[in-house]
């Protein structure tokens, strides 16, 4: 890793756990084992390279959450997958950590890259939803800015309830709620003889029980952004 990309990681790493304040420049340098002439070459100062450091952030969760929300399967076991997939909950999400720093949210050119993530990020289950509602596998009558609005909230939620109780029960309990919902709404609007998402039929049978569907199903559920 480069000098410059040591600097960015030290930095993204710093701004998760101690925020911008407690950033300095010396603890990048320590953490990095770059010398303050390195440093100073490559970035003009701190908040040049917390800009890097917030936009490789933004960018690294729109990768990550864009590999599941693009992937195989339905609209819905996109958004499945999505809020199952592996996160270090009690750690919190990289970028909704950033909302709560009073100096990246003061700061229009910080805040930018982490508004940009969230609108993307709702923007694409939204358009999920839509999807699902034309294929049946959302209900008629859900909204997709509402429910992409629901899930963003239910996600950044259990983050902030994991982290104040210092267990992921929180999260994983919201997570399994959303779905609940998500499954019965969409199963209360299908034919009588369509299974609802997350409950496939079973060869020459009924549809599978819940229990059997989520097993099939499941990711990790210790997870977040």
């Amino acid at each position: 890793m480069s000098t410059r990309e040591r600097l960015i990681e030290a930095t993204r790493g710093l701004l998760w756990e101690r925020g911008y304040v407690g950033t300095s420049p010396r603890a990048i340098q320590q953490l990095s084992g770059a010398g303050q002439g390195s440093m100073y070459h490559h970035f003009a100062g701190k908040p040049e390279l917390a800009l890097a450091a917030v936009r490789r952030t933004a960018q690294e969760m729109r990768d990550s959450a864009g590999a599941v929300l693009d992937g195989p399967g339905t609209p819905y076991e996109r958004v499945e997958a999505y809020l199952r997939r592996e996160r270090d909950v009690l750690r919190g999400c990289p970028i909704g950590r950033l909302t709560m720093d009073p100096e990246i949210v003061a700061s229009d050119e910080l805040r930018a890259p982490v508004d940009e993530t969230l609108d993307w990020l709702r923007e694409r289950l939204a358009g999920l939803v839509e999807e699902g509602r034309e294929g049946g596998s959302f209900a008629p009558g859900l909204d997709g800015e509402e429910i992409a609005a629901t899930i963003v909230a239910t996600v950044q939620g259990g983050y902030v309830l994991a982290r104040a109780s210092g267990s992921t029960a929180a999260f994983d309990t919201g997570v399994r709620g959303l779905l609940s919902l998500l499954r019965a709404s969409a199963h209360a609007a299908a034919p009588a003889n369509s299974p609802a998402p997350g409950r496939p039929s079973a060869p020459g049978g009924p549809a599978a029980s819940e229990e059997t569907a989520h097993s099939a199903t499941a990711v990790p559920a210790r997870t977040a952004d």
